[in-house]
């Protein structure tokens, strides 16, 4: 979490100290101008900036909220480039200031003590507010970087902390801190750290759709650099970089550098003067006015405006519904209330009146894209759907479970109302031709296998156990690469790669049997005797699954949901060394596995294509990544057992799966079937 909050605790301490200096300036000079009864109108300025901030950074999150995925990224990019702008410009007049800002401040003070109450909590209030709105906005898109991570909020509570904790030894003079060093050296890094959100936020805006370049990629280091690891955390956390980024991304982080760094150094040399302490300002003749309205008034009028004003920002920026229907959802009233809505936002309350869980999607009833959808209703409950709507075709499609989907009457809404971008379902008949072509490939593996575990069970039954072990690697691994076809092979995977764990006779138990059986005994001195009857059924169990598997159910949606599983059991199993039963081949299982996640992309690229056109180029990058460090433990004809991996290398190999894990987690969403009625 540190990596995520130094940032955020480097700009709250640093804004944190200077609106703190300020604030300190403001309270010496009024109270060493014997002007005490005028710190409540100080205070006062302070907490509206403060309730200013804190407005500002509302709008922000829950306008972001109420925006499209591609929206958003594009609302993030700007806003991280402008967090930059403000960044930069407060570094570089703080440079200037730090030696003099104390003066400055103490002239405005010593000229408001003269003027009205509103005058003092106005000079605060623009004082402390400025820093205010920068450190809400750098946090909002530093904390936007970490994604779900607490880490920017702890760093920046933890910095405004410290810079509290500083103002007040400073007040009190017992602290004495050379602040144009300070602000210099945290200037220098801010300018770093402004770099690395400037490639974020450009990055943001290629997402979007802004920008040019999303998949022209500068450099891909994550086949050498394990993205899990401390330290590439850490440089990830702190300055955004990253081991994959684009050629826009590495312009702008080093163009920025170049320019500013430089300007920056240059500004501060010979600058090592001293902050001086304030002086006593003058004493002017304190001017008093009678109270009229009670003294919390003002205050909390104040403070409040920006919140009421942010509340109201909020309300109107959220969209909201134009109506609410109740509509029933059922086997048998499915639809039920639902009339031609308005164009524009709405919400329909979707009340469950049958007695089985429910999904129930919004549709155009031609084509059967989806425009809103609820899931694991339960009977007797209501949930609102949300969705937009424009002129049209509407109906519904409600799906309880275990029985047949049923779809509602068809509504026609007049008017235009802009364009609604719809999902449009995968069917059954969309996947059958990846299905086909898959069963093809399984067919083909089978009948190989078939070959091989024959070629085994004669090594075996030879005593040629030399070329058994080789011929058992080819056989497994051929094995291996079947994994979106497990589903459909029932009991016979148990009887070809069944392992040892629960049960009760451990690798010595009578139904331990197939390739890890055999493994076992290959690399743990035993006779051929001993292995003859377990190659020879696990020879018979492949030729009974290869007869078997042409009439085996195989749903077309477990192609979608085997692009993330096969490794994801890959990781469980093999990259932890638990399959292990001797023969250090792990690794070349898992080679298998991605040949067979390969394969079974090849057949879905069509479709996730249509579906997607970011998906595969990030798909392919981390298959390429995770393709080359296999590479570098087979060595020959062996494999680096996952024992014998070095820490960093083991680290890269687990890094670079679960971010390809993470890169095929979509695919079963963008490839799922819905139910026709």
């Amino acid at each position: 979490m540190w990596d995520d909050a130094f940032p955020s605790f480097l700009i709250g301490l640093r804004e944190g100290l200077e609106a703190g200096l300020i604030v300190s300036i403001l309270v010496a000079t009024l109270v060493r101008a014997d002007a005490k009864s005028r710190l409540p109108q100080v205070w006062t300025g302070v907490l509206a900036a403060i309730a200013l901030a804190l407005s500002f950074g509302a709008v922000l999150t829950f306008t972001a909220a109420n925006l499209s995925a591609t929206a958003q990224e594009t609302f993030g990019g700007v806003l991280s480039v402008i967090a930059v702008a403000f960044v930069t410009a407060m570094v570089f007049w703080m440079r200037r200031s730090a030696r003099t800002f104390s003066g400055e401040i103490r002239e405005k003070v010593t000229g408001a003590l003269g003027m009205g109450a509103g005058v003092l909590m106005l000079t605060s209030f623009l004082a402390v507010g400025r820093e205010g709105l920068e450190t809400a906005l750098f946090l909002w898109t530093t904390a936007r970087a970490a994604g779900e991570s607490s880490g920017p909020l702890t760093g920046a509570a933890i910095g405004l902390v410290l810079a509290a904790g500083l103002c007040w030894g400073l007040y009190r003079r017992v602290l004495r801190i050379n602040l144009t060093r300070f602000f210099t050296a945290t200037g220098i890094v801010l300018v770093v750290i402004a770099a690395g959100v400037l490639g974020y936020g450009l990055r943001d805006l290629q997402e979007g759709g802004v920008l040019p370049g999303l998949t022209t990629y500068a450099f891909d280091l994550s086949g050498s650099v394990d993205a899990g690891s401390w330290y590439s955390t850490l440089i990830q956390g702190v300055f955004n970089l990253m081991p994959t980024m684009t050629w826009l991304q590495v312009v702008g982080y080093v163009g920025y550098l170049a320019v500013v760094l430089p300007l920056f150094v240059r500004g501060v040399r010979g600058e090592s003067v001293k902050t001086p302490e304030p002086e006593p300002a003058p004493a002017p003749e304190a001017v008093s006015s009678p109270r009229r309205r009670p003294v919390w008034v003002v205050p909390v009028a104040v403070v409040a405006v920006p919140a009421v004003v942010a509340g109201l920002v909020v309300a109107f920026a959220r969209p909201k519904p134009a109506s609410s229907q109740t509509v029933a959802v059922s086997e048998t009233e499915c639809g039920k209330g639902f009339t031609a809505p308005a164009t524009g936002r709405q919400t329909f309350q979707m009340h469950n009146t049958g007695d089985k869980t429910s999904e129930v999607y919004l549709i155009d009833p031609a084509s059967g894209a989806v425009y809103g959808e609820v899931e694991g209703l339960a009977p007797g409950t209501t949930r609102d759907l949300v969705a937009t709507v424009a002129g049209g075709s509407y109906a519904w499609r409600c799906v309880p479970t275990g029985a047949k989907a049923v779809t509602s009457a068809t509504v026609h809404v007049s008017g235009g109302g802009g364009t609604v971008k719809a999902v449009v379902p995968v069917s059954e008949n969309d996947l059958a031709t990846p299905l086909k072509a898959y069963k093809v490939y399984v067919d083909q593996g089978l009948a190989t296998l078939e070959t091989q575990t024959r070629q085994l069970s004669a090594d075996i039954a030879g005593n040629h156990l030399g070329k058994a072990r080789t011929d058992w690697l080819t056989a497994h691994r051929t094995y291996s690469s079947l994994g979106a076809a497990y589903g459909t092979f029932e009991d016979f995977d148990q009887k070809i790669n069944g392992r040892a764990d629960g049960l009760a006779g451990g690798v010595d138990d009578k139904d331990f049997a197939g390739f890890h059986r055999i493994e076992y005994g290959l690399w743990h001195g035993q006779s051929a005797g001993e292995l003859k009857v377990p190659a020879q059924q696990l020879a018979t169990a492949v030729v009974g699954l290869r007869k078997a598997f042409p009439t085996q159910d195989f749903d077309p949606g477990d192609l979608p949901l085997r692009a993330h599983e096969i490794l994801e059991n890959a990781l469980q199993f093999e990259l932890t060394g638990d399959t292990d039963e001797g023969s250090g081949t792990n690794l070349a299982t898992v080679d298998s596995n991605l040949a067979g996640t390969r394969e079974l992309l090849a057949v879905l690229r069509p479709l996730l294509t249509k579906e997607s056109t970011t998906l595969l180029p990030t798909v392919d990058a981390a298959v390429a990544r995770l393709q080359k460090l296999l590479d570098s433990a087979h060595h020959g004809g062996s494999w680096t057992p996952v024992e014998q991996l070095s820490r960093p290398d083991r680290a890269r190999l687990n890094g670079a799966t679960g971010q390809l894990l993470e890169d095929l987690a979509p695919v079963p969403d963008l490839l799922e079937i819905r139910k026709s009625a």
